[in-house]
C-alpha cells in the first residue's frame, strides 16, 4: 500500500475516484522499516522529501495501538537514525579549511531539518498520549522513548542555535522538540534531561555521548560540521556533581577540539576544558595526571598570537592553578618551579616585546589575578615585572585604556603584597605615575572623562601604597611637586596622597 493511501486509511478517508477501497492496513512495524530503509538509500532528496512529509502525516493520523502496538524499540531507533541521517547538514572534507560555501545546500539542510522536526514532534506527542492508554502505557512506551530520545536530542541541538545550515523555522522546531523532550522525560529543563533529577539518578547523557562517540574521534569530527556544535552546546549543562562521572568521555574529545589548527576549534575546545576544571573535583583531574594533560595543551597555546584564543586560555589556567598546585602538594619531590611562575614567567616574556592592542589588554587584564595567587611569591618575577609595568603605562591603548587600567591593578596587588621590595624601586615607579598622571590629563584624544577618572584614581591609590610602604617619602618627594604644579587636576592628585594617613 502507498503511504499516501495508508494515510487516508488511517484518517478514515473514503476512497478517491477510481481508487480501490484500501486493504487491511499492514503491521506499523513492517511500514515503519520499509520507510527507513527508503531513507538509507541513495537517490535523489526530492522524494525522499515527499516520503518524509508523507510521514509525517501518517504519524499524525495513526491511532497509537496501531502505531506501538507491535513496535520493537529497535525499528523505531532505526527510522530516527535515518531520519537524522536525511537532515544532517552536508558532510565535508577532513582538511577543509572552513565550512563550504554551499548557501543553496545549508538552505536545503534547513528545510529538510523542518519536515524531519515534524515527523518527530507528532512522534513525541504520540508517545505521551500512548502512556494513558490502558493497552499500551508505561511498559511499552518506556522503551521506545529510551531508544529514540537521544538521537531525537542530538537533532534538536543541531538546530536549535543559529548555524549556517539552519533557520528561523528549523530553530523554532527544535526548541519545540526540546520542550516535549524535557516533558517526556518528566524532566524541568535541558539540564535536568541530562543529568539527572539528582545525583543518584542516571539521565541520558551517557546515552547521548554515546552517539556522538563514533563522529569525536579524530578521524571524523570535522566531516559532521555540527558534530563540535552539539558537543560543545551540550556540555556546559552537565555540571557538579554530575560531570565527574563523564570525564572520561568528555575529556579526549575537548583535547582533541582544542588541539586543532583553526583557531575557532581552538577557543571552543579550550571552553569545554574551562567547563570541566570547573565542575570536576579535583582529585578527578589529578588523577592519572589529567590536569597536567590539560596545563600542558593550555600551555602550548599561550604562544599564539590571537587574543579571543589567549584569553580563554588564561582564564582556564586561573582556574587549573590551583588544582596543578593542590597536586604538586601532594607528592614528595615538589618541582622547583611552580605551574604558576612558569604561566606568568612566560606571559610577561610575551608582554614585555607585544606591540598588538588587542592582545596587550587581554594580558593586563589577566595579569592582577596572577599577582594575587602567587601573594608574596610574586617577588620572584618583580624584575621583568616592573619593566612591563613601566611599559605600558607609558602607552594609550585606546578610548577605553584597558590595558593601562588592567596595569595600575597589577601595580596595586604587587605593592600590597611584595611591599618589602617596593622602596628600592619607588624613584622609576613615582616617575612612571607622575608622568601618566600628566599624559592623561593634557590628552586632548577620544579618551571619556569617565575614563580618565578612572586612571587618576587608579594612579593616587598606587601612589599611597607606595607612600605607605617607604614610611611617608613619596609625601616628601611630591611637594615641591605640587608647590610647582599649577594643573587643577594633577594638584588633586597629589593633595589626595598628602592628605592620606
Amino acid at each position: 500500500m502507498e503511504l499516501s493511501g495508508l494515510v487516508r486509511a488511517l484518517r478514515l478517508e473514503e476512497p478517491r475516484d477510481g481508487e480501490q477501497p484500501p486493504p487491511a492496513l499492514p503491521p506499523a512495524e513492517q511500514v515503519l522499516l520499509q520507510i527507513g530503509l527508503r531513507l538509507s538509500e541513495g537517490g535523489g532528496r526530492a522524494p525522499k522529501a515527499a516520503l518524509v512529509r508523507d510521514l509525517a502525516a501518517l504519524v499524525e493520523a495513526a491511532d497509537c495501538r496501531w502505531l506501538f502496538g507491535g513496535l520493537s524499540p529497535a525499528t523505531a531507533g532505526e527510522l530516527v537514525a535515518a531520519l537524522n541521517g536525511y537532515a544532517a547538514p552536508p558532510k565535508q572534507e577532513q582538511d577543509a579549511a572552513d565550512l563550504p560555501s554551499k548557501d543553496s545546500a545549508y538552505a536545503a539542510a534547513a528545510e529538510r531539518a523542518v519536515d524531519v522536526g515534524s515527523v518527530f514532534l507528532h512522534l513525541l506527542a504520540k508517545l505521551e498520549a500512548a502512556k494513558t492508554q490502558e493497552a499500551l502505557g508505561v511498559p511499552v512506551v518506556g522503551p521506545i522513548l529510551g531508544r529514540v530520545m537521544g538521537p531525537i536530542y542530538i537533532f534538536a541541538a543541531t538546530h536549535v542555535v543559529e548555524r549556517p545550515w539552519t533557520n528561523a523555522r528549523s530553530q523554532g522546531v527544535a526548541e519545540d522538540l526540546l520542550a516535549l523532550l524535557v516533558q517526556a522525560a518528566g524532566c524541568g529543563s535541558v539540564a535536568e534531561f541530562l543529568r539527572g533529577k539528582n545525583e543518584e539518578e542516571e539521565g541520558r547523557f551517557a546515552a547521548v555521548m554515546g552517539l556522538l562517540k563514533q563522529e569525536l574521534n579524530k578521524d571524523t569530527w570535522k566531516r559532521n560540521p555540527a558534530t563540535k556544535f552539539v558537543f560543545s552546546w551540550t556540555l556546559p549543562q552537565v555540571t557538579r556533581p554530575w560531570l565527574s562521572h563523564y570525564l572520561e568521555r568528555v575529556l579526549p574529545p575537548s583535547l582533541l577540539i582544542s588541539d586543532d589548527y583553526r583557531e575557532e576549534n581552538k577557543i571552543l575546545g579550550v571552553r569545554c576544558l574551562h567547563h570541566i576544571v570547573l565542575n570536576v573535583p579535583a582529585a578527578d583531574l589529578c588523577q592519572f595526571n589529567r590536569a597536567q594533560v590539560v596545563y600542558h595543551a593550555l600551555y602550548n597555546h599561550l604562544y599564539s598570537r590571537e587574543a579571543p584564543l589567549i584569553q580563554a586560555v588564561l582564564l582556564c589556567l586561573l582556574d587549573l592553578l590551583p588544582v596543578l598546585e593542590r597536586a604538586q602538594r601532594q607528592q614528595k619531590g615538589a618541582r622547583p618551579t611552580a605551574p604558576c611562575d612558569e604561566v606568568l614567567q612566560l606571559v610577561l616574556t610575551h608582554m614585555e616585546a607585544e606591540h598588538r592592542l588587542a592582545l596587550r589588554r587581554v594580558y593586563a587584564r589577566a595579569l592582577p589575578a596572577f599577582v594575587r595567587r602567587l601573594g608574596i611569591l610574586i617577588a620572584r618575577h618583580l624584575k621583568r615585572l616592573e619593566r612591563v609595568i613601566l611599559g605600558y603605562l607609558e602607552v594609550c591603548d585606546g578610548p577605553e585604556e584597558e590595558a593601562r587600567l588592567g596595569i595600575l591593578e597589577t601595580l596595586q596587588c604587587t605593592i600590597e603584597h611584595a611591599w618589602p621590595r617596593m622602596p628600592c624601586r619607588l624613584p622609576v615607579l613615582l616617575k612612571a605615575l607622575l608622568k601618566m598622571i600628566w599624559d592623561v590629563h593634557t590628552d586632548q584624544g577620544s579618551t571619556p572623562e569617565p575614563v580618565k577618572a578612572a586612571l587618576l584614581q587608579g594612579a593616587t591609590e598606587c601612589l599611597i601604597l607606595l607612600d605607605r610602604c617607604s614610611e611617608g617619602q613619596v609625601k616628601v618627594l611630591l611637594e615641591g611637586v605640587y608647590s610647582s604644579c599649577e594643573e587643577s587636576r594633577v594638584r588633586e592628585c597629589i593633595r589626595k596622597v598628602q592628605e592620606n594617613t
